[in-house]
């Protein structure tokens, strides 16, 4: 079980408040991820459910159990950070099983959990490597691995693929969601990184200035943001947003069109432009079109065989359907 929910919770350091009054609720299973710019709060929120942060108010409760004035050892759950925390002395075999020896765990069941731990995460052939002779893939492996052999009731991730490399970030991702697929263990995790808040998550818990700004599912927040931050956040490239007599067009104050939802054409369309940069990708291309009246740039994903260059003149016109329409206070409007 690993039914988390927190009740009216806030945190101050002094006077200032960063985590204004806030409630959720992770279901049991559920792979969370909370999302935000830096400094949106998520990390705090992650430290309060761990207990490595008290909270100045409200009440954390795991399985049912206020455990808002318990210490985070015996709370159940296991967390993994963003530098991997490996004993450099120690082998991946006695990392892995530090947590089970401090908890008084057997030798004989210390061995099953390594095992079922390292066959798991691809480590069998690496335990008695130390970590200087791992990759920095293989050490945050081994990190994940002394989290799951406590068997714990959720796991907390910060920012763990942080440090490394694109292409090991992709693969730990993946590795990340397959290990829950498996284990259908509660898992919150904390990123920056929206691409990865949006392959990864069951639930979405997007973050600013400490305040919830929407939770769902990462195709909720994607097709019906609840606001412009959520809007402008989720999405990559970022949704085009446009105020002024365009919005007023659409009885708007802002108005909101993603890169893919805009057609192209050399000839004729709604809004004329300047092609900018051109991203080719090869499966797809970005363009950054200036002089549009609308914004500074505008940015339109298309086929990647398409031929545009630095210097053209495009048109751009939104698909009928896809715009999104956000009031004087930011809101959706539906």
């Amino acid at each position: 079980m690993g039914r988390i929910v927190l009740e009216n919770v806030t945190k101050s350091f002094g006077d200032v408040e960063v985590i204004p009054p806030l409630d959720l609720t992770i279901e049991d299973g559920e792979f969370a991820v909370f999302v935000g710019p830096s400094g949106c709060g998520k990390s705090t929120l992650l430290r309060l459910i761990a207990g490595l942060e008290d909270t100045s108010s409200g009440k954390i409760l795991i399985d049912d159990a206020d455990v808002t004035a318990v210490s985070p050892s015996k709370r159940g759950l296991a967390m993994v950070f963003q530098s991997y925390a490996l004993y450099p002395h120690m082998t991946v075999r006695k990392n892995i099983a530090f947590p089970m020896r401090m908890a008084g765990v057997s030798d004989a069941e210390q061995e099953k959990r390594i095992a079922a731990a390292a066959k798991a995460l691809n480590l069998t052939d690496y335990l008695d490597r130390k970590p200087g002779q791992l990759s920095g893939g293989q050490r945050q492996r081994v990190a994940i691995g002394r989290a799951i052999v406590r068997d714990p009731s959720a796991f907390l991730f910060d920012e763990p693929l942080s440090n490394l490399d694109a292409a090991l970030r992709v693969g730990m991702r993946l590795e990340i969601c397959e290990m829950h697929s498996r284990m259908e263990t509660t898992m919150i995790y904390v990123t920056h990184d929206q691409v990865e808040a949006m392959t990864m998550a069951d639930k979405i818990v997007v973050l600013q200035a400490g305040v919830i700004e929407q939770v769902g599912s990462p195709l909720d927040l994607y097709h019906k943001p609840r606001n412009v931050f959520v809007a402008g956040f989720i999405g990559s490239p970022r949704m085009n947003l446009f105020s002024g007599p365009e919005a007023a067009k659409h009885d708007a104050a802002t108005i909101g069109i993603r890169p893919e939802h805009t057609e192209v054409s050399t000839t004729e369309g709604t809004w004329k432009g300047i092609v900018g940069v051109a991203e080719h990708l090869g499966s797809d291309t970005f363009i950054h079109v200036h002089d549009t009246g609308l914004a500074d740039t505008v940015t339109v994903r298309i086929a990647g065989d398409i031929a545009v260059s630095h210097g053209d003149t495009v048109f751009l016109t939104p698909q009928a359907g896809q715009i999104h329409r956000f009031n004087a206070d930011g809101l959706r409007i539906d």
